[in-house]
């Protein structure tokens, strides 16, 4: 639960974040391994490289995913798959936009009347409760919203447009463009939103040549 909340972690952190020792968080992320609920990746190096080799993170595998699921993924491809294929692509696409479109009025009320450095973390606040977990990060340029869990995961990988759908509300509630880095549909192990920073608009009126300047 602690790397579905959080994405992909070493022994370490998950030790210091369960007050565990990383010895026995090792021997129980191994037996994980094992049966296919998890895997191990190297830890991305940025910047200078340490001495020794860079720390293993673990994330959960599809299988591992499934175990938070409610299994109605067959169910869900089934009906998206009829109506594919009795309306075309753009009907999956107007579906996937209606799903979120009924949680509109919830989300903008959060994030309607804050400035807009602050909708980021109350945005990923109001996903968390409705069965996304996320966080957010700076990222270069911007921040990132990271969502550790996607309910849909599994049937996106066949209709991309759950995630277009999803991109598409998250800027419009946000009031900004913003562009996804990655996707646990794709095989990422989180999906990672990036919304730039709005630069700050200076006053015209400082620019403007005043009549005596003109006559100068």
């Amino acid at each position: 639960m602690s790397i579905l909340e959080h994405g992909p972690s070493s022994a370490v952190t998950l030790a210091e974040r369960l007050d565990l020792s990383a010895t026995g968080i090792r021997r129980h992320l191994e037996h994980l391994v094992a049966d296919g609920f998890m895997q191990a990746k190297q830890e991305r190096v940025v910047g200078e490289r340490r001495r020794g080799r860079p720390a293993q993170k673990y994330e959960l595998t599809s299988l591992g995913r499934e175990r938070f699921a409610n299994n109605y993924d067959a169910l869900a491809t089934e009906v998206l798959s009829f109506l594919r294929a009795t309306g075309g692509e753009d009907a999956v696409l107007t579906f996937a936009r209606s799903r979120w479109e009924g949680r509109r009025g919830h989300y903008l009320s959060l994030v309607e009347d804050l400035p807009d450095a602050e909708k980021p973390a109350a945005l990923a606040l109001a996903l968390s409760g409705d069965g996304y977990p996320s966080s957010v990060i700076d990222g270069p340029g911007g921040e990132q919203i990271c969502q550790h869990h996607c309910p849909v995961a599994n049937v996106a990988q066949e209709f991309p447009q759950l995630c277009e759908a999803e991109t598409e509300f998250l800027s419009d509630l946000l009031g900004s463009h913003v562009q996804r880095l990655a996707t646990i549909a794709h095989g990422d192990g989180v999906c990672t939103t990036h919304v730039p920073h709005i630069p700050t608009v200076s006053n015209p009126q400082s620019s403007t040549p005043t009549p005596e300047r003109l006559t100068s």
